[in-house]
């Protein structure tokens, strides 16, 4: 037997979708006790949940524990550190750190849906799209990272892509177009 999950995304800021890509020994598989434990973000303790083996499956803010019923919350992103095991007696277990940014993904598409593709201002749109390139390197710099257990730069690079995004919307985007004119059109 083999395990091994993957942290499919659900598009959604309520849910967390996990999918279950072990390899057992039997079909159907016969496991005792299929856990999985995940520290969310921001608490210290995991929660150990009861885990569908060969399923897809979808967790809240309520099956983790941080909200209580029928009030669902968005949940936090960050890293999120997670264990599936089966049988603890036999310590068959697979763990992973996976940075979780739907929320930081939403207010992204937020702002670049309030981007006018079509306006006149060529160098203004340019720089926008620049600003927003570089922000959206940055989310995906720090999911690298958590991938390759690079915990301290995973959360420098999210709170960096926060802090510009944050400061891209209040800011209405900020751009006089003069940054993409300066180093981008005049220098070629």
């Amino acid at each position: 037997m083999t395990l091994d999950f993957l942290v499919i995304n659900t598009y959604d800021v309520n849910t967390l979708g996990i999918a279950d890509t072990s390899i057992y020994d039997s079909y159907p598989p016969v496991v005792v006790n299929p856990t999985m434990s995940i520290t969310v973000p921001g608490f210290t303790s995991p929660v150990a949940i009861p885990f569908v083996p060969d399923e897809f499956n979808i967790f809240n803010s309520i099956t983790l524990g941080l909200s209580t019923s029928p009030d669902i919350t968005p949940l936090p992103d960050g890293i999120y550190y997670m264990v599936y095991t089966v049988d603890p007696a036999l310590t068959y277990n697979v763990e992973k750190n996976i940075m979780r940014t739907n929320r930081i993904q939403e207010k992204f598409d937020s702002a670049f849906m309030k981007l006018d593709m079509m306006e006149c201002d060529n160098a203004i749109r340019t720089q926008s799209k620049v600003v927003l390139s570089s922000i959206n390197f940055m989310i995906q710099g720090s999911i690298a990272a958590a991938n390759n257990c690079a915990i301290d730069t995973s959360n420098r690079l999210y709170i960096e892509a926060d802090r510009q995004l944050n400061n891209f919307i209040r800011n209405n985007c900020g751009c006089s177009g003069s940054n993409y004119i300066n180093n981008f059109y005049i220098n070629n």
